[in-house]
């Protein structure tokens, strides 16, 4: 299979870009961006670290990335696995992307800049939810922001509840664990406790 190996290689395949796919980027959130974090209730968040990159997504009520100011942004970590991958991640390399999703709306808004952790306690203490407070708030410094036209959405019908998956012929996690594992963990068991499990421990 040819290869492309030089931008110059890339450029001459695709051209340069028209002038709204370069006035739409921005260093900072306008108010017609900030509409659209605020009515975003996912997001996709991409870190890279010594190990590579990693990407996690992130969800609560619309305005759950709450914006600080026109250049800064916040994400409380909620309760996960531990992992902590984007965590890790964060602290040795800050460079961070964030791609927000917003139901029925077709463009997504796209954020890069450098994050750091914060545990300041009166940040956790605006943060809380069901009386518990998130571990950390990602703090993002924005350096560029921008929508991506629709075209992924319009093309994956993303959005179109007659396209949904059932997801009855889907995997579920026991499943996938046991298969894994060679029956070690997970598992019908695992299935059957997951929701309650989930339930006590979303925050």
């Amino acid at each position: 299979m040819s290869r492309i190996t030089t931008v110059d290689q890339l450029e001459a395949l695709y051209g340069q870009p028209a002038e709204p796919s370069l006035v739409k980027e921005v260093p900072s959130i306008t108010p017609h961006y900030r509409a659209m974090i605020e009515a975003s209730p996912f997001a996709l968040l991409a870190t890279v670290g010594p190990e590579g990159v990693d990407c996690s997504p992130r969800g609560e009520a619309p305005g759950f990335v709450r914006i600080q100011d026109e250049r800064t942004l916040l994400l409380p970590d909620r309760r996960g696995n531990n992992r902590a991958d984007s965590l890790k991640n964060i602290v040795r390399d800050g460079r961070v992307a964030l791609l927000f999703l917003i139901p029925g709306y077709s463009m997504t808004l796209r954020v890069n800049g450098r994050a750091y952790l914060s545990i300041e306690p009166s940040l956790l203490e605006s943060f809380v939810m069901e009386g518990k407070l998130p571990r950390s708030v990602v703090v993002v410094d924005v350096e560029t922001v921008y929508f991506q036209c629709a075209r992924a959405l319009v093309r994956s019908d993303l959005w179109n509840p007659e396209k949904f998956v059932d997801s009855r012929q889907m995997p579920t996690s026991g499943q996938i664990l046991a298969a894994l594992t060679e029956g070690r963990c997970g598992g019908a068991e695992y299935d059957k406790a997951w929701p309650e499990r989930a339930k006590a421990t979303m925050w």
